[in-house]
């Protein structure tokens, strides 16, 4: 897929893997579930680890993408935090706050969530799994919103009871 925030993301990730693949891999997957979202719901799939994960700043997103696109991967970036428990609680609690357009932050979120998802099926990797079921009820109580994106939920609840139980 040909797209200016693809572009941009695979230069800021540079050499980052998703398990083997090149990381654009795991950002064409969010993408590709974000299509029937919008132009907007896939600049910001693209765009939505490269603040955690690169030294891309917000201040260039929004120079590039404009400032709701900036707004939205602000909600999508994690909190700072000393572990990924204290990260995740801090970014949930923000997400839960999140109303209005930048709900769009949210469909981004739950199509991610159902790639790893997909791809821990395939990988079968416990950790991650463990993981995603640990987190699971409060990642739905944060970022769910009735009506915003059922087709997405229904496959995120197909994919989770789909793992196998990991304690």
């Amino acid at each position: 897929m040909k797209h200016p925030a693809r572009t941009f993301a695979q230069y800021y990730h540079g050499d980052q893997q998703y398990g083997c693949d090149p990381y654009v891999y795991h950002l064409d997957m969010v993408a590709l579930l974000c299509l029937p979202y919008g132009q907007d719901a896939v600049t910001v799939a693209y765009l939505h680890d490269v603040i955690e994960d690169t030294d891309a700043t917000l201040t260039v997103i929004a120079e590039q993408f404009g400032e709701y696109i900036a707004a939205c991967v602000a909600i999508l970036t994690d909190e700072p935090g000393e572990n990924r428990a204290v990260k995740k609680a801090r970014t949930y609690r923000k997400m839960a706050q999140v109303s209005g357009v930048t709900e769009l932050a949210l469909v981004v979120k739950a199509a991610d969530r159902l790639a790893n998802l997909r791809m821990c099926s395939v990988t079968q990797d416990k950790d991650k799994i463990a993981t995603y079921q640990r987190e699971h009820p409060q990642f739905v109580t944060s970022v769910y919103r009735p009506y915003l994106c059922d087709k997405l939920w229904y496959s995120i609840d197909q994919a989770m009871a789909r793992l196998p139980v990991v304690q």
